[in-house]
């Protein structure tokens, strides 16, 4: 036994984390990239390498992002490229309302950061073995975007 802990504590600690690893076992990918002073700069491209091997499964994939009260929009652009292990890319142009017309902000929070997942692609195949990129920058009309933290991308297998 680890000194230290009881085994009733080992045992607690055990059944933790393998319930929370199989309630995560839907999640293919999630990485996130941090804004440096809290602001996304236009030419700023945040970059994932995604490897992926299932190509039988269909999956939800969802980007994250997590703004301040400082953040002075209701909603962002973003500009995605995503690039197969081939090398075809496809290129989608997004809008995303962060907040409704009064300035209630979308998803959850706490003090001064608001969390949103919002959905890219719902039922999607990846049709190729290999490592995909995913390249998304902000399409708003400043060049400094204050008040993003960070900026994510999750991929989750749809259950069957």
């Amino acid at each position: 036994m680890i000194k230290g802990i009881s085994s009733f504590s080992l045992i607690l600690i055990l059944t933790s984390s393998l319930i929370l690893t199989s309630c995560n076992s839907k999640v293919v990918f999630t990485d996130s990239k941090s804004m440096p002073s809290e602001t996304w700069k236009l030419m700023d491209v945040s970059y994932f390498k995604v490897p992926l091997t299932d190509t039988l499964n269909s999956n939800n994939v969802f980007f994250t992002i997590r703004t301040g009260t400082s953040y002075p929009f209701r909603n962002i652009y973003l500009f995605v490229t995503i690039v197969s292990p081939q090398g075809k890319s496809i290129s989608d142009t997004l809008q995303y309302n962060l907040a409704d017309e009064k300035g209630k902000w979308y998803g959850k929070g706490f003090g001064d950061i608001h969390e949103l997942n919002l959905p890219y692609k719902t039922n999607v195949y990846f049709p190729v073995k290999g490592t995909y990129q995913f390249k998304i920058q902000h399409g708003m009309r400043v060049e400094d975007l204050k008040g993003v933290y960070d900026f994510g991308l999750r991929i989750e297998k749809i259950s069957k």
